[in-house]
């Protein structure tokens, strides 16, 4: 059951995307743009902090 639940969600979200590319491209680009960006500052702030404990 735990299976098809989450084949079902995992297929609906990618319709989702899809819907949204064709829908918004502009939208679809900016969202792309902002996950980028927020991926990059965890990425800086982890490497800050590790480089923090090494000292």
């Amino acid at each position: 059951m735990a299976g098809q639940t989450k084949r079902i969600l995992t297929l609906l979200l990618i319709v989702f995307v899809i819907y949204t590319i064709i829908a918004t491209p502009e939208k679809a680009s900016d969202l792309v743009a902002q996950w980028f960006q927020a991926m990059s500052s965890a990425a800086k702030w982890c490497g800050d902090q590790i480089s923090r404990l090494t000292g």
